[in-house]
């Protein structure tokens, strides 16, 4: 288990930086969010391919944080599961923001077309899609 990190101030852009700073965290909590990536070899599946060594990391991280939860996979006892927390779903406003902003700059952003434009018009339809996938565990990339 990972030492948690020292605070370096009460900064809120600080504290949030401190938490998911680095250019790995956010790429695992979209897989959470987006896609319902849920075991380690999905995780290290992504088109991003982060480092084994980082990704446990990072997982380890995110679950001291409470941004995710880990349980043994019932199916395979030597495989865990991961889950987004309350506290983890709670960043997905943050997560369409960068969505729109990546979508308006980056003309060859990878988010379907009619997703980044939903998601600069309709942002609060757009939150609710996502959420509503959450708790049917029907995820919007998952779809595509």
């Amino acid at each position: 288990m990972p030492k948690k990190k020292e605070i370096r101030s009460h900064c809120p852009i600080s504290y949030a930086l401190d938490v998911f700073g680095d250019k790995w965290t956010l790429l695992i909590i979209r897989d959470l969010l987006l896609f319902g990536k849920r075991t380690y070899g999905e995780f290290a599946g992504s088109e991003e391919k982060i480092a084994t060594n980082i990704l446990a990391d990072r997982l380890a991280a995110l679950e001291e944080e409470g941004i995710v939860s880990k349980a043994v996979d019932n199916d395979r006892k030597s495989r865990f599961i991961y889950s987004i927390t309350q506290k983890g779903i709670d960043l997905l406003p943050i997560m369409v923001e960068i969505i729109r902003w990546s979508s308006t700059y980056d003309a060859d952003t990878h988010v379907p077309k009619e997703m980044a434009e939903k998601a600069k018009k309709e942002r609060d339809a757009f939150l609710r899609e996502i959420l509503q996938g959450l708790a049917n565990n029907q995820y919007l990339l998952a779809r595509q």
